[in-house]
């Protein structure tokens, strides 16, 4: 409904008029009235003179201000004109020698009270006028703000203009699981939502009752948002979406109150869907910091509790939320009764992310060379969105070049944009970029035969994003868990560019930064984490996780004592130096064939795995197959 603006009250008109009258009669009043006749301004020294010299005829006394008739005009000098009348005033300090000479002389004196402009209450309201109106605009601004809060918190305000135009308006969603490419496991967990609310008596005459919430977790871009909008698209039902950072305001129980009406307006349009994203900024864990818990963000995830698991009834009515932090959340939250059923959407595998690739591509028009397998075998621990984005990133450089098709060209340079960034133009002076082909073939020669390294896709010394060169290994197979094997030959081919350096030129260079942080990573993962390390055993030493509660994080205890700290170390330090002693024997046994592989780069700056492959000469066949991750080694 429509709503014309209010018109000022009565009242505000009155008050506004009222004080520009009152000011102006403050004017008026501190204003000095002129007198009738012309007078001169004289000193008081003078002043006494004529009254000696008998030419004062009448004097008023207005407290230190003397006003008076002569007998015979005198001269002003201000105005150069002969005035009768005089005005003069007497010192602070008094002359009490004064009225006695005025007797004296015969001159008649009158006492008169002083004037309103010396020294009355006019210059007085002139002077606190501003601060008076300053104190009445603060007030005005007080009320104002307070009208609008109380409207924020049911009245007639904010709030309900904030919720009605969109999170209480019931949406509907043409997304089905269809559209939900991969995640086929999470799809299951799902489905039978979708069955609750289609056909709830079937699920009632058995006494069993529908899961109160279900919380998605996966890490971003896994598809969590889609999979609600999809189960809210299968079920046919309405559907209430609403970030949980929207719930917090900076007016006390604004969050609670939207809360309740968000809750209200879906048991109204029962049976249908409430998802809450983002439930981490809202759901943190309560009493996690140094001081006081007592704030708004608490206030209303206590109220979220209340309408999950409360006295109230919601029947019919589910809360779909999505997280990728569950391990902030409330353990209120997690509990049975409120957030029953978890379903974690875990990055896709090589057949879903085929599966996903062809959703995304439905548009898009393709070459002929281009094999969707062979991109999903290309990008390994990539989520949905990284996908979707790949497929995008290709269709923009095919429209660059105004091609009418997506080749596949297109998609690895996509791909090599997304993990290493746009290609750079810098100024590498030759000694330089030598050693760059020096440190990326020593990458390259190490995972080409070590048995369980990960194949190689294409090494480069072309300068992408942050780093100036880059040497790829793709898996063939996913893998879930890591051997031991692979790992020592993980380490041997992360720190291959650095022993490459000093092998072939005698010194090492910065560039083997980031292979020194990456392997000291896995290294000690490997023995605090992994129990590889026979000195160590199969302990949990790592160190304590950085939680991002302050509170928790100082508190929480440290569980080993400075000499398995230091057993830790040492056990690091051993696996580090037998990896760089392996990557050595490597390079010294196979130096003809890192000098020929280190002037194909410098002459080419990208080889492909053939061209890696005729170089060195056939590679050792891996006794298993690779891990999942994709692998890349780059100086910078």
């Amino acid at each position: 409904m429509n709503q014309t603006p209010e018109s000022p009250q009565p009242l505000q008109r009155w008050l506004v008029l009222g004080a520009l009258a009152l000011f102006m009669a403050m004017l008026l009043l501190s204003t000095p009235r002129e007198p009738a006749a012309p007078e001169a301004e004289i000193a008081y020294t003078r002043f006494k003179s004529l009254v000696v010299n008998e030419q004062v005829q009448a004097v008023d006394l207005r407290g230190p201000v003397v006003r008076g008739r002569l007998r015979n005009p005198i001269m002003d000098e201000r105005s150069g004109r002969p005035a009768e009348a005089f005005r003069t005033r007497v010192p602070d300090l008094g002359d009490p020698e004064l009225m006695p000479l005025l007797e004296e002389h015969g001159v008649d004196v009158r006492a008169l009270p002083p004037e309103t402009g010396e020294g009355g209450w006019g210059p007085a309201l002139v002077s606190t006028l501003p601060w008076l109106l300053l104190i009445g605009f603060y007030i005005w601004f007080l009320r104002r703000t307070y009208r609008n809060l109380a409207g924020g918190l049911g009245g007639r305000g904010d709030l309900k203009q904030f919720l009605e135009p969109e999170t209480l308006k019931p949406q509907t969603s043409k997304i089905t699981f269809e559209d939900v490419a991969g995640q086929e496991n999470a799809k299951r967990e799902v489905s039978e939502l979708v069955d609750y609310l289609r056909h709830p008596e079937q699920f009632r005459q058995v006494g069993a009752e529908v899961p109160r919430g279900v919380l998605l977790m996966g890490p971003p871009g896994t598809g969590k948002t889609l999979m609600a909008k999809a189960l809210a698209g299968e079920a046919g039902v309405p559907f209430y979406t609403i970030s949980a950072s929207e719930f917090i305001e900076v007016f006390v129980g604004v969050g609670a109150a939207r809360v309740r009406r968000l809750f209200e307006a879906a048991k109204k349009s029962a049976p249908s869907i409430i998802f809450i994203d983002e439930l981490d900024s809202i759901g943190r864990t309560r009493g996690t910091g140094l001081g006081g818990g007592h704030d708004e963000r608490e206030q209303t995830l206590n109220q979220i509790l209340a309408e999950l698991d409360g006295f109230t009834g919601r029947e019919a009515v589910i809360v779909v939320a999505a997280t990728n932090r569950p391990d902030v959340l409330d353990p209120a939250l997690l509990r049975p009764g409120r957030f029953d059923r978890h379903v974690t959407l875990d990055l896709p595998d090589r057949r879903d992310r085929l599966a996903i690739l062809e959703v995304h591509t439905r548009k898009v028009p393709l070459a002929a060379g281009v094999a969707l397998d062979t991109v999903a075998a290309g990008t390994p621990g990539f989520s949905g969105a990284d996908l979707k984005n790949l497929v995008n990133e290709a269709a923009i450089l095919a429209a660059r070049q105004q091609r009418r098709e997506v080749t596949a060209q297109d998609f690895d340079e996509a791909r090599d944009r997304l993990l290493m960034g746009a290609v750079r133009t810098l100024v590498i002076q030759p000694e330089e970029r030598h050693r760059l082909a020096v440190h990326e073939a020593g990458h390259t020669l190490a995972a080409h035969f070590l048995p369980h390294a990960d194949p190689l896709y294409k090494v480069t010394i072309i300068p992408r994003g942050q780093a100036l060169g880059g040497t790829q290994q793709l898996p063939e197979q996913e893998r879930h868990t890591l051997p031991e094997e692979y790992l020592h030959d993980r380490l041997a081919v992360i720190l291959a560019g650095r022993t490459a350096e000093q092998v072939l030129l005698g010194s090492v260079s910065s560039g083997a930064d980031d292979d020194i942080r990456q392997a000291t990573n896995l290294a000690r993962a490997m023995v605090a984490r992994w129990g590889m390390s026979e000195s160590v055993g199969p302990v949990d030493l790592r160190d304590s996780e950085s939680h991002p509660f302050l509170g928790r994080e100082i508190a929480q205890p440290r569980h080993f004592s400075e000499h398995s700290a230091q057993a830790v170390d040492e056990a690091v330090h051993d696996l580090l130096q037998q990896a760089e002693a392996r990557a050595r024997k490597l390079i010294e046994q196979r130096r003809e064939a890192l000098e020929r592989l280190i002037g194909e780069l410098e002459e080419h700056e990208t080889l492909e795995r053939a061209a890696i492959d005729a170089c060195l000469g056939p590679a050792v066949i891996p006794e298993h197959p690779t891990g999942p991750v994709h692998r890349l080694h780059g100086e910078g």
